[in-house]
């Protein structure tokens, strides 16, 4: 900030000391307001908000003492010089305790007024650069604990991949067994129940791979207005393969669809995808049922766009409900990479939308995403 550049209130009920006042700091290059008492000056203060206010102590209608405590109830880093008169001791004392910086005796002296204001002028400095260090400390402080927090993620993520790497091993081992076992004793049934292992186990390790991605990398959102019927079509073809080996029933309702739905297609895609694999997963973990159902639809209510993702598997308790959307978290005994939901949640609050579930458990589960019909 440049000394010769503040804004000054000059407040004083005599105009030929006003007068002298503003022309002597104009003169050094400030900008000037003046007031004739402490009430004018006040409501000058509140609207110019000057960085440095000159006033005297005796005034009528308001005293510099009772401006001075206005003034720093409303701004504490404003500097307030007081104009004393050699009578004045006990208030030029007062107002000091009450955070004047400076004070100045009748008849006003323009050398003294002006190494008066250039003080004044080195506080207001020393404040914004203290102002700047702390927020530049707290920045500091800030990135230090999302640090610390990536970190421990980073670990924990690690943790959490290297045991479902290890897990999805294990089915490829048994997988890749069974279907050999199925050729060498000629069992088509055999070798079909160790590819579908196989299968599974790569569906599993490629979705843990996007999932990691997805989480790793920050990328902006990009809106745009996509067609319901091409984004549905893409939605039911992703699903077909992956329902195709089970006994579940995939469908896609849309008959209150609007035409077109603002998103961003391929992250709302992923979003979906994970919600729908956790649906999936859920049907495979009940054993109670021998087909199941699974239905996506999308409709309009009012100024929302919404869809809703229902199965029929296991459910969820309360406590597993509350949880399924933290990161790493999976109750899955098909095993979960901990990344799908996490990642899902945070692509709709970038879309400015919401995700609720409610499940019961041996009954089903369902997802309800409000996202705004326009952005």
């Amino acid at each position: 900030m440049d000394k010769t550049q503040f804004a000054i209130l000059v407040v004083d009920d005599e105009a030929d000391i006003r007068e002298v006042l503003e022309i002597a700091l104009t003169d050094i290059g400030h900008r000037v307001f003046s007031a004739p008492d402490g009430k004018t000056a006040l409501d000058l203060f509140e609207k110019q908000h000057p960085a440095i206010v000159i006033t005297d102590i005796k005034m009528p209608v308001m005293d510099g003492i009772e401006l001075l405590k206005q003034v720093k109830r409303q701004s504490p880093d404003t500097q307030v010089i007081m104009i004393t008169g050699h009578g004045d001791m006990d208030l030029t004392i007062a107002s000091l305790k009450f955070g004047a910086a400076d004070f100045i005796t009748k008849p006003v002296n323009v050398d003294i007024l002006e190494l008066a204001v250039v003080k004044a002028a080195d506080r207001l400095i020393a404040q914004q650069k203290l102002a700047e260090y702390t927020r530049k400390l707290e920045m500091l402080v800030l990135e230090k604990t999302k640090l610390t927090s990536h970190l421990s993620s980073l670990g924990l993520m690690i943790g959490t991949v290297s045991h479902n790497i290890k897990g999805l091993l294990t089915n490829l081992d048994g997988g890749l067994y069974l279907a050999r076992s199925g050729l060498r004793r000629n069992s088509p049934s055999d070798t079909a129940d160790g590819l579908d292992m196989l299968s599974r186990a790569v569906e599993k390790i490629k979705q843990m791979i996007m999932d990691i991605l997805m989480y790793a990398k920050e990328r902006p959102t990009d809106i745009q207005p996509v067609p319901a019927k091409k984004f549905l079509a893409d939605i039911e073809e992703t699903m077909a393969v992956k329902v195709s080996r089970h006994a579940i029933n995939f469908q896609v309702r849309s008959d209150q669809a609007p035409d077109s739905l603002y998103l961003d297609a391929a992250s709302m895609m992923s979003a979906l995808v994970n919600i729908l694999d956790n649906a999936v997963d859920a049907c495979l973990e009940d054993k109670d049922k021998k087909r199941h159902h699974i239905c996506l639809t999308i409709g309009q209510k009012e100024t929302s766009l919404v869809m809703e993702i229902q199965d029929d598997g296991c459910g969820m308790d309360v406590e597993t409900k509350a949880k399924i959307f933290d990161l790493f978290f999976s109750s899955k005994q098909v095993k979960g990479t901990g990344f799908g939901l996490f990642i899902a949640r945070n692509i709709i609050s970038q879309h400015q939308g919401t995700i609720a579930v409610e499940s019961v458990k041996r009954r089903g589960t369902t997802f309800t995403i409000l996202l705004p019909l326009k952005q």
